[in-house]
């Protein structure tokens, strides 16, 4: 039942910064040889795009390509309004193109996996960037927003506003993990808002996405707990921790690279053992949001089914049957296909299943 993703990999990394892109940017990447997924990840509001390191690190080590932009104007000042979209977007489409003469001869950006994600308004930005605000050259395979905000409250909220405030009205297909966090809707003082107030929080955008989705709350951590202990950025304005930040950058790291390894690789196993078995993680993890059962055309169930026996995916046409560590395959008749599930459709591979 233990798991590795709370802890470093074991893949070798290193970072460079980029100037010739559309915006600064800094990349991480392991040394090792091989083909990696490639994260695009957009910061928080007024925060350095280096002030992430520590945790992106730790899912580097994981074997993931990183590129972190510098989404600033002038140099120094967050972007307003959809520019900060549309940059982001431009990030995305030189991707394309831009990013693979910046890694080792032998390390491969594998652009089928792309991966969005963000934190406070960068969580906004990149959901924003996966329903077409801004159009990108480039398909999204998964989407990540760890904390994410869209504005002051429901009245003043981030252009383009995106939220709709009606249960899974997100227009997108892709599996999507929100994480959020305890202390953000509480104000650190009387005269300042939330950093992460109720109605534009994590909260209301998990309500808005479709199956597949993932919910975790890390419950007594702050907005900017995910932070580098050295990061350039004032922290009196979020309620959070003083002690034991790394808890929470070792969480939430861990858990998109459980995450990433179901939907991209079809590794279930770290992700379920979650879901179970919280207590697993690092931090105190609330509001553990498990996979719907949906209806097959059959009649039966589909999702995570729990009989005790069978875990299955599916989609129209077939049946995944997947066994993990905790529950034995049942056989429930003879038969032998090849499938396609959601999962394995995402990464491209068939799987041939006998029963």
């Amino acid at each position: 039942m233990a798991t590795n993703i709370f802890e470093d990999g074991d893949i070798l990394w290193d970072h460079k910064k980029v100037d010739s892109s559309p915006k600064p940017l800094q990349v991480l990447y392991p040394t090792v040889p091989g083909a990696y997924p490639v994260i695009v990840f957009f910061h928080g509001f007024f925060i350095p795009n280096t002030s992430y390191n520590e945790m992106l690190g730790h899912i580097a080590s994981h074997g993931y390509i990183i590129v972190a932009p510098k989404l600033f104007t002038g140099g120094f000042l967050p972007m307003f309004g959809p520019c900060e979209v549309h940059c982001a977007a431009q990030i995305v489409n030189w991707i394309a193109e831009g990013l693979q003469p910046y890694l080792p001869d032998n390390v491969e950006a594998q652009l089928d996996s792309l991966v969005l994600a963000g934190h406070s308004r960068g969580g906004k930005t990149a959901f924003a960037v996966a329903l077409g605000k801004s159009p990108i050259k480039l398909n999204i395979k998964v989407l990540l927003g760890i904390d994410p905000v869209a504005g002051l409250n429901k009245c003043i909220r981030t252009l383009p506003e995106i939220l709709t405030y009606k249960p899974e009205s997100f227009n997108l297909e892709m599996p999507i993990l929100v994480i959020g966090t305890g202390l953000g809707p509480e104000k650190a003082n009387w005269f300042l808002w939330p950093c992460a107030p109720d109605g534009v929080n994590h909260k209301e955008f998990f309500k808005e996405c479709k199956e597949p989705r993932q919910h975790f709350v890390t419950k007594e951590f702050g907005h900017l707990d995910m932070l580098d202990d050295k990061a350039c950025t004032p922290r009196c304005e979020c309620k959070g921790r003083k002690k034991h930040r790394d808890l929470m950058r070792k969480t939430i790291a861990g858990l998109v690279v459980a995450f990433l390894r179901a939907y991209l690789e079809a590794q279930f196993e770290d992700l379920d053992n979650i879901v179970n078995h919280p207590e697993l993680a690092p931090t105190t993890l609330d509001e553990i949001e498990p996979p719907k059962r949906m209806k097959l055309s059959t009649g039966a169930t589909l999702g995570r089914i729990k009989t005790k026996k069978l875990s299955m995916f599916q989609n129209e046409k077939f049946l995944w049957p997947r066994p993990s560590s905790k529950w034995q395959t049942r056989k429930v008749a003879s038969w032998e296909a090849t499938v396609r599930s959601p999962a394995a459709r995402l990464c491209g591979v068939r799987v041939r299943v006998s029963v």
